[in-house]
């Protein structure tokens, strides 16, 4: 009788295994994936995916397989089956139901590195309250009064430095305006000061790390990285310990003070929004001005059109400081930041993975893959953009249509700041921190490349060289 028993719960058991089993083959055989290659077994198409190639362009990678298998296509990347994505109209869905139909989903390296509680790799509501924290702190009203006079002030230190020096890594020193500006904005520190120089030192080798094969092995840059992190972490809680202690009434002029008075985060969320911070407020906008250096000084008409866009702004300005209604008259100037960052393309692709089964222009899209929408793909796509490889600012300039109202017909397909939810914080503050530059630059200087160099993706922007230009005061 018993074993009656269990032969029957045994077949019954087995029965439902086999009708799970072929309900999931059929669910996997109807599905229309994009055709595409898996690569090699376990590197997948990865390797080949980020060999480096001129930033300006999309690459041999995505120019092979995008003509032979079109904008969206099937791969094997970081590990993981993949969905790549060229077309902009897939790219702005992925975008626009991140949380609902796809999730942000990082290599697991990239997170080990900035932390678990990093802006770019968290998601849902604890995403959403990070965010929400940093735009209370980048508001409107603090960028027109605080955060431009801060700008400008760290945009005249760096070129004050110029005024002797007939040659000068252009890149570097867009890393220095950057990172002591926002080493003053995050936590008030000054230029120059020791602490500043030494921090400054030590998140350099943090990131090497970010950008390199995540190794764990000693001496390499990934663990040279890991050893920086924790130093700066340490940095950073002094810091916090010392704020705590003296309870100053204005402790929140920085954002680290309006974090310790305003949110309740605890102490490990605050370090890791903190580094995620100084990361992407540094990182991302000073490789933006190294690349518009770049391009203008390759397209003499852009750069006179921007000098008497600057002068008329400086002759008819009273004040010492540039107000927001200076910022607001650099209509040019937006349309070279817009440039800049279509054809450089500091961000080229992003990291997603589908929470549900997706069906898109008749491909699927499987629960679980990882997604990858190519935001350089949709920038330099001819059928978008009337010779995408051309530095070309007017591109951008506002047409009026039939009803009077002014319109930008590319502008709709620029992605540069991500798009949704996800949408970047500091978008504003970046596109002020390029305009004040540029205003004070053309200004002041006239250059030229001192030696040949060329921005190159690793997928990471860079400049081989560190884009050497030769000066001359105006």
């Amino acid at each position: 009788m018993y074993d009656l028993e269990y032969e029957s719960v045994f077949f019954v058991w087995a029965f439902l295994i086999i009708i799970l089993v072929l309900t999931r083959r059929k669910h996997k055989a109807v599905m229309n994936l994009p055709p595409g290659s898996m690569g090699w077994p376990f590197l997948g198409e990865t390797v080949a995916y980020l060999n480096p190639y001129p930033a300006n362009t999309i690459g041999t990678f995505m120019e092979q397989h995008i003509s032979r298998y079109g904008k969206i296509f099937k791969s094997h990347l970081f590990g993981e089956a993949t969905i790549v994505s060229a077309d902009e109209g897939l790219n702005a869905f992925i975008l626009q139901k991140e949380g609902k139909l796809f999730e942000c989903s990082y290599p697991r390296s990239i997170g080990g590195i900035l932390g678990k509680w990093s802006m770019l790799v968290l998601v849902g509501e604890m995403h959403r309250d990070m965010r929400i924290i940093s735009l209370n702190f980048l508001t409107n009203s603090r960028l027109k009064t605080h955060l431009l006079r801060e700008v400008e002030k760290h945009t005249l230190l760096v070129l004050s430095s110029w005024m002797n020096r007939p040659l000068i890594s252009a890149q570097d020193e867009a890393k220095k305006f950057t990172f002591n500006l926002m080493a003053q904005h995050i936590m008030s520190l000054q230029p120059g000061e020791p602490e500043t120089e030494l921090l400054k030192k030590e998140y350099i080798t943090f990131m090497k790390g970010v950008i390199s094969a995540p190794f764990n092995f000693p001496g390499t840059p990934y663990r040279k990285a890991l050893q920086s992190r924790s130093t700066i972490l340490k940095f950073i809680e002094r810091k916090m310990e010392e704020r705590r202690e003296k309870e100053e009434e204005e402790d929140d002029k920085d954002l680290l003070g309006w974090v310790l008075k305003n949110s309740g985060l605890s102490k490990e969320q605050i370090l890791d929004l903190v580094l995620s911070l100084l990361f992407a407020g540094h990182e991302t906008s000073s490789v933006a001005i190294a690349l518009a250096i770049y391009f203008l000084q390759a397209c003499p008409s852009a750069l006179t059109k921007l000098r008497e866009e600057h002068l008329a702004i400086a002759k008819a300005t009273t004040q010492t400081e540039l107000s927001w209604d200076d910022y607001k008259k650099m209509e040019f100037t937006q349309c070279v930041i817009s440039e800049t960052l279509r054809l450089g393309n500091v961000v080229r692709f992003l990291h997603r993975k589908a929470l549900k089964d997706v069906r898109y222009k008749g491909y699927d899209i499987p629960r679980g893959w990882k997604v990858l929408p190519v935001i350089s793909a949709v920038h330099l796509d001819p059928s978008l953009f009337d010779q995408p490889w051309h530095f070309n600012p007017w591109r951008w300039q506002q047409e009026s249509n039939i009803g009077g109202d002014s319109i930008s017909p590319t502008r709709k397909h620029l992605m540069a700041f991500g798009g949704g939810p996800r949408l970047c914080a500091g978008s504003e503050l970046a596109k002020v921190q390029m305009a004040v530059f540029i205003h004070h630059l053309t200004l002041n200087f006239q250059w030229a490349l001192a030696e040949p160099d060329h921005p190159v993706a690793y997928p990471f922007v860079d400049f081989p060289k560190g884009l050497p230009i030769a000066l001359v005061r105006l």
